[in-house]
């Protein structure tokens, strides 16, 4: 391999950020997400595609085969799993070679195949990949027919050995995939690198990695042209060198200056885009790389600096599932969690545990998120018998690359996070492999990337720790152990500091113990005791008195991390709940309590404690709700900011002022009576907000509230449809249990439904479903045309809801 640098200056006058931007790629790049057909093999035994496809289906990609399945926990994934099944699904698609194809290199890029993948073109075997989380490609041109004859391309997919997750993983083609040309010398996968060594107000100097590739067999002589442009697409700078390429690579670096640059942070995430065109035998090859620019550091008494102002990591960590729209991918709906998630004051996300989504980047880029990106679960110690660990040995290396030349280019990424509660943190005797696998792993992302902290994620703090003993990370990462974070110099003194993983606190949205709401409780009581406790209908208590016995409540982990400075930052155990793991229950509970907001993006009560806590934004949030019985004593419950004191009153009677004293709400026991109550929230004297509960009176209607009434005609954009029971004065009837019938009209269709509920065994693709404490969601789905779409809903003895959406 020949490297050769370039060093040139010069100057660009940046005067606006980018706000639609996509990773890094080639510009000769097609979405292959229609015309597939699916089969699923659900006892695993077919070993080659079956000759008679007449009864497959047709699907769109991204596509999860799991959640269109049955819950129950009879699958070998367990409810740990989500109770949802697996299996082995085959893919097909048959595609006409493009006529621009002929001279040129074509790829087809997979985002991620859950998992054990193997690929075919026209019999042709590709390759196998078993992870599946990871994004890859290969190579085809060899293997095509000419047109007008068509290819066959199937993939394999292989998900029949479980568990092999500890939480719901979703089966099949469930990313994106990618139909790439490129001429005979290109920018190779993942071949720019751009980073910010020197960052200030007035100037950053920029240096670009590029790595190119020839597979024309021949030295060629080749123009660079490299571009930068803003947000309008106009050219700021142009840099133009001419190369003697010779051998299969050339890694090519150079420089500039940035003038007085707009600096990207999680509140002005500003973004400048990057062109590389390749000009060569009278043809243009062009590779697009969007960057931000920013300077970062973390300090050991300090906590973390973005831009040299210190910054609170206020993040959540999620899994990758989209409730009820399972694993496959919608890039509307990590959108819609994400602007959730900001609204509630977040700004970071973990990608727990493992790769994300290249659109999720993406959003995090444009959307201001601070994001730790975590590659694996488990190393050669098993948690699952199926798990990674039968891979890691062969693969954790090409896997591990390949995330962070994926991934290196995004500003949001700032940790690399290279495992999750690994079980080599133990070790008996001479076992220190732990010690070693860290150093490799740490060696392995310094090879690539040096700009970035690496970290694990640990749950075991103590001396004996193996990955901390290995001194291969930059930070040292807590899971929990929030009693001993302000001891934490004293355990490793000198050495840098964040919460990888906090709270895992318990919720059911809506739901409400009447015993005293200080009353706190750590269920189950340890985590390998069998949960015996619990409330009927296996929910748990929204007050924010529920804990796993490993975590805390959510006040009680905010207070600490609020005043211990070097506390970096902190990603919350989670943002939203997520199928598998239904802690503390079992069967026939199937998804998670842990979740800030629940399932269907409907929040928790915590949301608001976050929001008052995180944001300067006026807060008051009263609860619960009330509808109680006539001897019940509640806790009405009032989180705030902004203001002095709550006064609260009931049907017009002053009820006490409360003010914040150790704790981060206020609160009243209060004998019921039917009316409204209402909180004040006052600042000097005079009224900053106030807030009502009412009464409700019995089901009357159904109220439909759309997030969007006016979504893209492209087959993929989506309304997410909140859908309340309310009485005859409109309020929400807090308690409400209703069948509701969906039908949809005009152009889209409805994809998905539910109401968040832990323990719902209906499923998501009905067109109907039941509320839980008066909500639920219908989430729908546009058409390739344009035009409007109603949603009706109906239930026995309620005035009907609808709503239209307009698709343009």
């Amino acid at each position: 391999m020949r490297k050769r640098l370039l060093c040139c200056f010069f100057l660009v006058s940046a005067q606006a950020a980018l706000t639609s931007v996509a990773h890094a790629q080639h510009k000769a790049r097609v979405l292959l997400t229609t015309g597939w057909q699916f089969f699923l093999d659900s006892t695993g035994k077919l070993t080659q595609m079956p000759d008679n496809t007449a009864t497959w289906l047709n699907v769109q990609l991204p596509h999860d085969w799991s959640i269109e399945g049955s819950f129950s926990d009879k699958h070998p994934a367990t409810p740990g799993g989500g109770a949802l099944p697996g299996g082995t699904g085959w893919y097909r698609k048959e595609f006409i070679t493009p006529a621009n194809a002929v001279g040129k290199e074509l790829y087809i890029e997979f985002d991620g195949i859950y998992q054990n993948s193997e690929v075919w073109i026209n019999g042709h075997s590709l390759g196998i990949r078993p992870n599946g989380y990871i994004s890859f490609r290969y190579a085809i041109s060899r293997f095509l027919k000419p047109a007008p004859q068509k290819n066959l391309l199937v993939v394999k997919a292989d998900n029949a050995k479980q568990p092999n997750s500890r939480w719901y993983s979703g089966s099949g083609v469930y990313r994106n995939v990618w139909l790439t040309t490129t001429g005979k010398i290109a920018v190779d996968q993942w071949g720019t690198f751009v980073t910010t060594p020197q960052v200030s107000r007035t100037q950053a100097s920029v240096h670009i990695t590029t790595t190119l590739r020839n597979t024309s067999g021949k030295p060629q002589h080749v123009t660079l042209i490299t571009q930068v442009l803003n947000p309008d697409g106009k050219e700021l700078t142009q840099l133009k060198d001419t190369l003697y390429v010779t051998t299969d690579s050339l890694i090519v670096s150079h420089s500039l200056l940035v003038k007085h640059p707009l600096l990207w942070s999680d509140e002005t995430p500003y973004m400048y885009k990057l062109l590389t065109k390749l000009q060569y035998n009278r043809s243009e090859e062009v590779y697009i790389t969007p960057f931000g620019i920013r300077s970062f550091y973390f300090d050991a008494a300090k906590g973390f600096f973005l831009n040299n102002r210190p910054l609170k990591i206020k993040g959540v960590c999620n899994h990758h599932d989209l409730g009820c729209l399972g694993a496959a991918i919608n890039t509307r709906a990590m959108e819609r969690q994400l602007e959730l998630l900001k609204a509630m004051g977040c700004n970071g996300i973990r990608t727990s545990h493992n790769p994300p989504a290249p659109e999720l980047l993406d959003l995090c880029d444009k959307m201001g998120f601070i994001v730790m990106d975590e590659a694996f679960d488990m190393w050669e110690k098993q948690k699952n018998p199926f798990d990674y660990h039968l891979d890691f040995k062969e693969w954790h290396r090409k896997d591990l690359q390949d995330l962070v030349k994926r991934d290196r280019n995004h500003p949001s990424v700032f940790i690399w996070s290279i495992g999750n509660e690994i079980g080599e943190q133990w070790g008996t005797g001479a076992d220190t492999s732990g010690r070693t696998i860290a150093r490799t792993l740490a060696g392995i992302v310094r090879s690539l990337d040096t700009t970035r902290e690496i970290v694990t994620a640990n749950n075991e703090i103590q001396p004996f720790n193996n990955l901390i003993l290995s001194n291969a990370s930059d930070l040292i990462g807590y899971n929990y152990n929030h009693w001993k974070w302000d001891s934490f110099f004293h355990a490793w003194p000198g050495k840098k500091m964040i919460v990888t993983e906090s709270v895992s606190a318990l919720a059911t949205r809506g739901h409400y113990d009447k015993i005293p709401s200080d009353s706190i409780r750590r269920w189950p009581e340890a985590w390998d005791k069998p949960f015996t406790k619990g409330n009927p209908g296996f929910t748990v208590s929204a007050y924010d008195n529920v804990s796993a016995p490993w975590g805390s409540t959510h006040e009680e982990t905010l207070k600490l991390f609020l005043r211990m400075q070097h506390v970096s930052g902190m990603y919350v155990w989670t943002g939203f709940d997520y199928l598998g793991e239904p802690t503390p229950y079992t069967w026939p509970a199937r998804s998670s309590y842990f979740g800030i907001l629940d399932l269907a993006g409907f929040p928790k009560d915590v949301y608001y404690l976050y929001q008052s806590m995180w944001t300067n934004k006026p807060v008051l949030h009263l609860l619960p709700h009330w509808n109680w019985n006539n001897n019940d004593t509640i806790d009405v419950v009032a989180y705030y900011n902004n203001a002095d004191e709550v006064e609260l009153f009931l049907n017009n009677t002053s009820l006490g002022i409360r003010k914040k004293d150790t704790s981060l709400h206020v609160k009243w026991r209060v004998p019921f009576a039917p009316g409204t109550l209402k909180a004040v929230a006052r600042k000097d004297g005079r009224t900053v907000l106030q807030q009502e509960r009412r009464t409700a009176g019995a089901p009357h209607a159904l109220r439909l509230i759309a997030d969007r009434t006016s979504i893209g005609a492209n087959s993929r954009d989506l309304s997410f449809i909140t859908v309340q029971v309310i009485d005859d004065k409109g309020n929400i009837v807090p308690d409400a249990d209703i069948h509701v019938n969906f039908k949809v009209a005009g152009e889209g269709k409805l994809i998905a439904v539910d109401n968040g509920s832990p323990v719902s065994h209906s499923s998501f693709k009905a067109p109907y479903c039941n509320t839980l404490n008066g909500l639920c969601l219908a989430v729908i789905q546009s058409n390739d045309r344009a035009g409007v779409v109603t949603l009706t809903a109906e239930a026995a003895d309620l005035s009907s809801g609808f709503v239209k959406i307009t698709a343009r």
